[in-house]
């Protein structure tokens, strides 16, 4: 048995949601910060009644916190167009919010899990303080990508014409991309984000706002031991070749990759969110990352 509630944390000129789902009796392995993708919120790893990837490690005896970034989620104020606010808070500001609080709850290092470009933000905080990086019991990345070198024919409708295109041109008319409204997303996104994800997508530069270099930090981490998964049928958003370049990139060299597949046994051909919210998922592959997690604790 699993409980919920709702931690909210002081942050700017309002409130940072946290899912808090635990185990009904003490927790018995280390907690999850767990970190959403663009254009959604930390509804994509749990239900209020109890199905998700967080409720599912919470049964496993972990304590897990589920992050909305600010104006997204639960998170304090909504979206409303203008926010000055991008990516750059998330690494610089919100994230080690999240972090550091769960450390003065548990006092332990913490297991970081992200999908999509949730997993991206996290490491890119890793490279811009590698003094967390004693903190970070693993990270974990599901569909998660930064730069986009596939050239799947989906991509220049989803990509060049929606992405680079569509959603500028909406971000200029709101003031906000109103992802939700136009069925783009679960959920919203700042212009100053879209920009910035815009920005990362489509080149090979990884770089702060403030012209700090991820790339080359990158170079010099000691990264924690990491497990990312890529979908087959994740043709684009998060394309399996474009999963492993990132960790081509980030010199993750260490790094497990696992590609979900018929072909290589799994039940389905996973795509960018059901390889993490489809049932079968909690019979294939997520009782072996389960079982990953408890095994970095020994």
């Amino acid at each position: 048995m699993i409980t919920q509630s709702s931690q909210f944390l002081p942050y700017s000129y309002g409130e940072l949601h946290l899912r808090v789902i635990k185990p009904e009796t003490a927790p018995s392995h280390l907690p999850v910060l767990m970190l959403h993708g663009s254009m959604s919120n930390g509804r994509v790893f749990y239900t209020e009644s109890g199905k998700g990837l967080a409720c599912h490690l919470a049964r496993q005896g972990h304590p897990v916190y589920v992050m909305d970034v600010f104006g997204n989620g639960n998170s304090k104020p909504r979206l409303k167009g203008g926010e000055k606010f991008g990516q750059s808070e998330v690494i610089n500001r919100q994230i080690p919010l999240a972090h550091e609080w769960i450390m003065q709850q548990h006092q332990q290092q913490v297991h970081w899990l992200g999908h999509s470009w949730g997993t991206i933000l996290m490491a890119s905080h890793l490279a811009k303080y590698p003094k967390r990086l004693a903190e970070v019991k693993t990270l974990a990345g599901f569909a998660s990508k930064k730069t986009i070198y596939s050239r799947h024919l989906k991509k220049k409708f989803m990509v060049n014409l929606i992405w680079n295109r569509v959603c500028p041109w909406l971000t200029r008319r709101y003031g906000y991309l109103p992802a939700k409204k136009f069925k783009l997303g679960m959920d919203n996104e700042s212009s100053v984000s879209l920009a910035d994800n815009v920005r990362w997508v489509n080149s090979s530069q990884w770089q702060d706002s403030d012209g700090f270099c991820f790339h080359t930090a990158a170079q010099n981490i000691n990264w924690p031991p990491t497990w990312f998964f890529a979908g087959q049928g994740d043709s684009v958003l998060g394309n399996p070749n474009d999963v492993q370049a990132f960790l081509r990139d980030s010199k993750n060299t260490g790094a497990k990759y696992t590609l979900l597949s018929k072909a290589n046994g799994n039940l389905r051909d996973y795509d960018h969110t059901s390889l993490l919210v489809h049932p079968d998922a909690f019979n294939d592959h997520i009782p072996l990352f389960s079982a990953w997690l408890k095994q970095q604790e020994i």
